[in-house]
This record gives structure tokens, sequence and C-alpha cells, in this order.
């Protein structure tokens, strides 16, 4: 494709099979530029999105994850737009959740959730992670096959989060089912063609405040008990629906975006023979191959901002009121800081610098999870297997592959992923 200004990147289909070329296209125009359909900034550059996410009080989060839909219900108008995002930012969809906040509200729900991440809670849901890793892979290597998103990735996260925040094992199965009974492409986060309601995560609403509850009226030995008496980082208890928002979040974003890594990550393992040998010669490496996974294909490939006053970023102005996307997978190709970014290099040596968790008081809190669940899932998964190759009956052969993505402008990942399996000797 080369009409980079006749496509619309929110609403168009055009860009979601690769849209690396249409982001180099804007970059080199300016990394900070304005896309012609919905007039929304497109901050490319790395040093220009770090500027943005590292300041929250120039930049509101309250459309950080609808951007220019639907937007606020009234005009944008002055050189100053605070009192109106405070006033209507209710009115916007995910205003409960974290991501969406601003300070000061931001930074008592984040220190909540904190404080469930715990690393000793962290290393006893690591031990899980490889049981159940070791459960999965046992039944997909006996197959020979596997279709990794679905048989592997998503069931994976779904039972990992689940165990971290203490849902009862009884329940883990209806989780799956309310949460991943459905394959509808247009219910992606950030799909052109999927409704946004104000509250679309009803079934985590309802079964957390069940939980937090009962276990505030019966307090047991448990994760979710913990989970339940939590305070506010200064010692105040939360009303029942806080708790409920930063579980719900947690369970939600972390879900669906690790499951987005896993799937880049096999991709490049079965597409690169070289690299899959390297790491299973060496697993000390793979910590290394889960930071250039997360350069090379952010699973978010960007968070909004709201510009509250008329500002500049790289010499770039940008009225008050100006829907800013900051896009995490062009910033972590940007030539200035990454070296021959178009390339996958295990051995890059600042692959770490990328912005795919955000930067600043928003970095996204589950980046260690993350990071766990794909080097454990990488590890137990080579150590099983001698060969992992892509399968050709379902993606074409090598040189002319056929990979679908999830039709969103917000997340980028493969929708399937085919693999076949070789046991180890």
């Amino acid at each position: 494709m080369t009409d980079f200004d006749g496509a619309d990147f929110f609403r168009g289909d055009e860009l979601i099979a690769d849209p690396y070329p249409y982001f180099d296209h804007l970059r080199r125009r300016c990394p900070v530029h304005a896309e012609p359909h919905h007039g929304v900034m497109m901050v490319t550059g790395y040093d220009e999105a770090v500027a943005i996410f590292t300041d929250p009080e120039t930049f509101s989060s309250c459309n950080s994850v609808t951007g220019p839909f639907p937007g606020l219900p009234v005009p944008l108008e002055g050189d100053d737009v605070s009192e109106v995002i405070e006033r209507y930012r209710d009115q916007l969809p995910f205003s409960d959740q974290l991501p969406t906040m601003d300070p000061p509200e931001h930074k008592a729900h984040r220190g909540l959730l904190m404080r469930l991440l715990t690393p000793k809670r962290l290393r006893e849901n690591e031990d899980f992670m490889w049981r159940r890793a070791d459960g999965q892979i046992d039944d997909l290597v006996a197959r020979g096959e596997c279709e990794l998103v679905g048989d592997f990735a998503g069931p994976f996260t779904l039972y990992v989060i689940a165990d971290l925040l203490g849902v009862p094992q009884a329940d883990h199965e209806t989780f799956r089912r309310e949460l991943q009974g459905g394959n509808d492409p247009n219910r992606a986060l950030g799909s052109a063609k999927r409704p946004l309601g104000h509250t679309p995560l009803e079934f985590l609403y309802d079964r957390f405040a069940v939980y937090v509850e009962d276990r505030r009226r019966q307090p047991r030995d448990d994760v979710l008990t913990s989970l339940a008496l939590a305070t506010f980082p200064d010692g105040s208890t939360p009303e029942v629906i806080d708790v409920v928002r930063v579980a719900t979040n947690l369970f939600s974003a972390g879900q669906e975006t690790t499951v987005r890594l896993l799937a880049a990550a096999f991709q490049v393992i079965a597409e690169r023979p070289d690299l899959q040998r390297r790491l299973q010669d060496d697993p000390d490496l793979i910590p290394d191959f889960v930071e250039e996974c997360l350069r090379f294909e952010s699973p978010v490939k960007g968070d909004f901002r709201l510009a509250r006053r008329h500002t500049s970023i790289g010499g770039v102005d940008i009225p008050a009121g100006t829907t800013v996307m900051v896009v995490n997978g062009a910033a972590n190709r940007d030539p200035r800081r990454f070296t021959e970014p178009s390339e996958f290099d295990l051995d890059r040596a600042n692959a770490r610098e990328h912005v795919a968790f955000g930067r600043g008081i928003h970095a996204c809190p589950g980046g260690p999870l993350a990071r766990a669940e794909a080097r454990v899932a990488i590890a137990r998964m080579l150590e099983r297997t001698g060969d992992i190759t892509i399968s050709e009956a379902a993606h074409g052969p090598a040189g002319d592959r056929r990979y679908e993505y999830a039709p969103t402008y917000i997340l980028r990942g493969l929708r399937r992923l085919h693999l076949e399996l070789t046991p180890a000797h």
C-alpha cells in the first residue's frame, strides 16, 4: 500500500495486517503529525512519546482506551479544557478503569493494585505458571500441533490471572467460558465495528463484587480475603466497587495483551529456526528474547491522551482539547533510538528501553507478570519440543504466509497461530 494519506487508520482495515510502513510514513513527515480523517495527533517518535507519557499534568488519560470515539459530549474550546474534562469524564466509556484515571484518583487506585501485586504473591503465582504450562503442553505435544492462541495462550493467561487473584478453582471454567467463549473479531477493543458500552465487563464486575463482599463478611486464609481487605496507601478502606474495578482491570487488560505477546513470540520462534536453536541451547537468552518481542511487536499499538491546555511536543503546536495517540508500536521502531528497528535482533543492547508497557505513572503495573508468563511459556515449550514450525496448511509456505490480525486500532496481535510440534527426544 502506498496511499497512506488516504488510509483511515481508525475506521479502515487496510492497515491492520501491517501498520509499520504507515507509522514510518508519519514519522518521516514529522514525529508528531495530525492524521487527516479524525484530527488525531499521531506521535510516532520515541522521545516525543516519552515526553507525553511522563507529563500527566498536561495530558489527561480520560480517553486513553477510546481515543476519538465517542469523545466528550461538548465542544473543547479555549486554551485550557481541564474543567470540561473533569465535568464530563464520567460520560466516557471505561471512565471507571485505572488506565483512564488522572491524579490524584489514579495514585490511590494504583497504590491499591500494587498492594495486591506483592513480590510474595507474584512468586507463588509463578509456581502456578510452571504447573499450568506443563499440563497444557502435555496435550499439545501429544497431538503434534496446536492453534496457539486458542489452545494455549488464551487458557494459560486466563488461568494465571485467575490464580493470581485467588479465583476459586471451581470457577475457573466458568471464567473461561464467559470470557473466551466467542471469537467475534468485532468484539476486540478498538475495533471500528465494536460498540462501546460504559461498563463492558459486567461479568467480572459481578463476580468480583460477590467475592469481595463474601470475604469481608467472612474472612478466610486465601488470596481473595487479601484482595477484599486491601487498603489504600493512606490506610483507608476502599469501597467494594473500588476493589472490584482494580481486580477487573488487572484481569481483563493483562490477559488480553499477554495473549498477543505470546502469539508474537511463538510466531518468531517458528519462523526463525536459528533463533529457536539459540534459545533451546541457551535458555538464559529467553528474557532478552521477550524484550525484543515487546519492542518488535508491541501488543498495544498505542495509548491516547487528551491535551488539557495548549502546549507543544517536538516543536509542534498541540491545541487544548486535541486527542493525541502515542503510538507505542511506532516509537519502538524509531531509528533515532533503535538501530535497524525493523529487524528482530536478539542481541539488541537497548531492547529494554521499549515503551510497550508505556512509561510514567501509567506504565503497565502488570509488566512483570506478562514477562514472567512469556518466559515460563517459552521455556517450557522449547524444553518439551524438538522443533516448532508454522503450519503451511493453515498459513501457507514460507515466503508467502497468510496471517490474520485482530481488527483493532489499539491492539496488535494474531487472531490465530497454527503450529506443528515435534516432541523432544
